[in-house]
């Protein structure tokens, strides 16, 4: 009586290898297109796969390929602009490169941390060649998260990391940018409104719009610490607009800059105659503000897409630096920044 797999289990290499009469080697050579079998022997294993509904999985093709043609990204939230921009870039490209991705959401768990290293071990039991983590480093530290041994991985969005690549983007340079741009237009100094004190991308801003007045030899105002939602760029612009002197302003992020300029609106003061405003992101709705925003262009995408460069040339054994791999950022000049001109006299 002919060999009958368990439909509850599933149909296996053993299980062809009975119903056609040959050793589980020669089904696997067949699978994987061995030159090494007789044409008599291959159609007969290829018969009984179809008779039995058989369909090599990911170990066959990894066998052939010494790849599992797949890398798992794990990504903490979807909600903001710069991650779903990233998960952009990485899907395309890996399709571009051949590979598939497998995508996990960090579920929450004791910590952050914790929950991102469940999700990179739950990639571990699954068929991938690398991981990508897509996350803040406030988020995790990568020494906590236990990436399984001679795993490619890469880390975005995490700042400096020593033990692996980890891709950013120069958010130094955009900051310098924008500072620049703003004194270059006769003003004085420029006012900040910070991202949250926990981000790692908030803090180099900072820290590079307050290093850069200060090479300028211009005064450094305080710090105003919002947490990247309009509702706090609006409630630190009306704060602002009780300063007579605040004639330009560098937000941490486009929709902060966008809070604030209602304020503005709503107190009559004109953006940019009176008070010139700079954001940072470039979200696609930027460019459609009143005024159109001045801005600091992200270009997630192209974050994405190193990342999958980069640990897809760790799948395939080349050589990849560890530390910190950075995006060039741009500056756009919009309607929002114009030459100062001292409040009255506009």
């Amino acid at each position: 009586m002919p060999h009958s797999p368990d439909r509850n289990r599933g149909v296996s290499m053993l299980d062809v290898a009975r119903l056609a009469g040959v050793s589980g080697q020669t089904v696997s050579r067949v699978a994987n297109n061995s030159a090494s079998v007789s044409e008599r022997t291959r159609d007969r294993v290829l018969a009984a796969m179809a008779e039995l509904g058989y369909r090599p999985n990911v170990a066959a093709r990894a066998l052939r390929r010494g790849a599992f043609g797949a890398i798992g990204v794990v990504v903490f939230s979807l909600d903001s602009l710069g991650n779903v921009g990233t998960i952009g870039g990485i899907l395309t490209d890996a399709a571009a490169r051949g590979y598939a991705i497998e995508l996990i959401q960090a579920m929450p768990a004791t910590t952050d941390g914790e929950a991102v290293a469940s999700a990179v071990s739950r990639l571990d039991q699954d068929a991938v060649d690398g991981i990508i983590v897509v996350i803040e480093s406030h988020l995790m530290s990568v020494a906590s998260v236990g990436f399984p041994p001679g795993m490619p991985s890469v880390v975005i969005q995490s700042g400096a990391s020593a033990d692996r690549p980890s891709v950013t983007a120069d958010q130094t340079a955009g900051s310098r940018e924008a500072v620049d741009h703003l004194v270059s237009l006769g003003h004085d100094t420029v006012w900040h409104i910070a991202g949250p004190r926990a981000s790692k991308a908030a803090a180099e801003r900072t820290a590079a719009w307050r290093s850069r007045l200060e090479e300028l030899g211009r005064p450094v105002p305080p710090v105003f610490t919002g947490d990247w939602t309009p509702e706090s760029g609006y409630r630190i612009g009306r704060e602002l607009l009780e300063i007579p002197e605040v004639t330009a302003v560098f937000a941490a992020n486009d929709q902060m800059a966008l809070g604030a300029i209602r304020a503005m609106h709503e107190s009559g003061r004109r953006v940019p105659e009176e008070i010139s405003v700079v954001g940072f992101d470039d979200m696609a709705e930027s460019a459609y503000f009143w005024p159109p925003l001045t801005t600091v262009h992200q270009d997630f995408g192209a974050a994405g897409s190193l990342a999958v460069s980069l640990v897809i040339d760790q799948i395939e054994g080349r050589r990849v630096e560890n530390g910190v791999h950075r995006v060039p950022t741009s500056f756009v000049v919009r309607g929002s920044t114009a030459p100062r001109t001292p409040f009255g006299d506009a």
